[in-house]
């Protein structure tokens, strides 16, 4: 069964564990990015983990091999279960981020590697110069570098979570944001599908932060949206 992640999109420590609170139990994941982290830093994952939840810590580590590696210990000292690295940092990266995370043992944190950013289309990618591939293209390379070189899943698309989970190893980890219920509005996505359209397509976990954070009540949605989920 797929998990749903509930993304932590807020300013402040006390915003986000009142939010977990107003969750309830529906919910056991929770997604901490830049901007809470920046804010509130290491104090927030504890906040999370001491209220019985998983954390994923979306941070997108891009740096010198050796400085991810001890990003990535650091992340495992605090009981982080998921974390993220851009693919483009190199095989060296990756590799350093696995091993790292592999020093935990199986309750340690399982590296997820970053493509394509949900926001961005073809137009895009252009933009910075990567031409002739769509973003499926450039997703679907990127995932093979990083699996190969130790990643244990990806960050992607529910659009193409279809095709790489009929590519990759099987017990890849496919993390899919950009998902909305149905009717919902779409936001600043580009590539988005329905909670269904993602777990039958192969997702492993669904990323949702404002259909559910926005909704008058946050833990009535995270219920409707598991339902999709199952159905």
């Amino acid at each position: 069964m797929a998990e749903l992640i509930a993304a932590l999109d807020v300013q402040t420590r006390e915003e986000a564990v009142a939010q977990v609170k107003r969750i309830g139990d529906g919910v056991g994941f929770y997604k901490i990015g830049l901007e809470l982290f920046t804010a509130e830093g290491p104090d927030v994952v504890k906040a999370v983990k001491d209220l019985g939840k998983k954390v994923f810590l979306d941070l997108k580590f891009h740096d010198i091999p050796r400085t991810v590696e001890r990003a990535v210990r650091s992340g495992g000292k605090l009981g982080v279960d998921l974390m993220t690295i851009h693919s483009v940092g190199g095989k060296a990266m990756i590799r350093a981020a696995a091993g790292a995370a592999a020093e935990f043992g199986e309750a340690g944190p399982k590296i997820l590697a970053v493509t394509v950013l949900t926001s961005l289309d073809r137009s895009d990618l252009e933009d910075v110069g990567i031409t002739g591939r769509t973003p499926a293209d450039q997703v679907a390379a990127m995932a093979k570098f990083a699996t190969e070189n130790g990643a244990h899943g990806l960050v992607c698309s529910p659009l193409e979570v279809g095709s790489l989970f009929r590519a990759l190893k099987a017990g890849t980890l496919f993390i899919t944001p950009g998902v909305r219920p149905a009717g919902s509005a779409v936001g600043d996505q580009k590539r988005v599908a329905t909670p269904a359209d993602a777990v039958r397509d192969g997702a492993t976990h669904l990323v949702v932060g404002r259909p559910i954070l926005a909704a008058p009540d946050p833990a009535a949605a995270a219920r409707a949206i598991l339902a999709e989920m199952s159905a």
